[in-house]
């Protein structure tokens, strides 16, 4: 009876513990700096909680956690069909942040569900307003639009949608053909083009080569022509000097030459003549003249 009865006192206890843990366990939250507790007393919203340590009723107060960091959340492919009727396939992320946790709690089941929810229908009908063309070329705009319509959604809620990115768009396979040959037109038309400007170049540099190798020819002649009449005018100079040297020479050796070497000059000067087979000579008026101051001299 004793082991009984003592068996029954730790089971008791151990209850009381257990019962003691779940209390503790109920009754006190640590709440992160990045989180809040929306406690819900009896039903009624009495506010938030946290950061920190936070005190419960147990079986009377039920807290929502709300995470105030801002996430992002993917919405796959969509098929969204154009102004023009082209159906594309897009997908998207969007980014959003709580600002405040009570409306995020209380005025919607599950926002995270209900934005996604409305984030496809805001993107179908954005593109439905939109041309192909336009869809493809203007993706700032479209993310531009698509936050600002979701953030009015959203605003009730307590969530600020901060951002929307379009990641990928696919048009029909008629239209991506269609784009890779303007491509292809496109890189052949630059390629031509690349080509023409480098044989202009190219021309444009042979001219310059042939214009500055006609120029350097015409500045070598020129410099030719200087130096060789540089060269003409100093033998000039140097021959007019030796021919003037020549008759100072003859000069002064003609006045030492005297009447009588002259004369015997003359003689040497008829005895060629009288080897020659003339038979008319010509005498000098003064060749008379020189006789006879030869003869006196004799």
């Amino acid at each position: 009876m004793d082991g009984i009865a003592i068996t029954s006192s730790l089971c008791f206890v151990g209850i009381i513990v257990v019962a003691l843990a779940i209390l503790l366990l109920t009754s006190v939250r640590i709440v992160p700096e990045y989180q809040r507790l929306v406690v819900l007393r009896l039903g009624r919203v009495i506010g938030l909680k946290g950061p920190g340590l936070v005190l419960l009723l147990p079986f009377i107060d039920q807290p929502r956690t709300v995470d105030l960091r801002e996430q992002i959340r993917e919405v796959p492919h969509q098929v969204s069909i154009t102004k023009d009727n082209a159906p594309i396939s897009i997908d998207f992320l969007w980014y959003y942040k709580v600002i405040d946790a009570i409306p995020s709690v209380v005025a919607v089941a599950n926002f995270e569900l209900s934005a996604a929810g409305m984030a496809t229908t805001t993107l179908r009908s954005v593109i439905g307003g939109i041309a192909l063309d336009e869809v493809l070329s203007q993706r700032e705009n479209i993310n531009t639009t698509l936050r600002t319509k979701l953030d009015e959604v959203t605003e009730r809620w307590g969530v600020k949608v901060t951002n929307v990115e379009i990641r990928e768009i696919i048009p029909p396979r008629e239209v991506q053909e269609a784009m890779n040959r303007q491509m292809t037109a496109e890189r052949v038309r630059r390629a031509l083009v690349t080509e023409s400007m480098g044989d202009k170049e190219a021309a444009v540099n042979r001219a310059e080569g042939t214009k500055q190798a006609a120029i350097l020819q015409a500045d070598g002649e020129r410099q030719s022509n200087i130096l060789r009449a540089e060269g003409d005018k100093q033998a000039q100079a140097l021959r007019a000097e030796g021919f003037a040297v020549a008759l100072e020479n003859i000069y002064a050796a003609a006045g030492k030459v005297d009447q009588k070497t002259m004369t015997l000059q003359y003689f040497d000067t008829l005895k060629s003549i009288g080897a020659s087979p003339s038979t008319k000579y010509i005498f000098p008026m003064e060749f008379t003249s020189m006789l006879e101051n030869f003869m006196k001299a004799k």
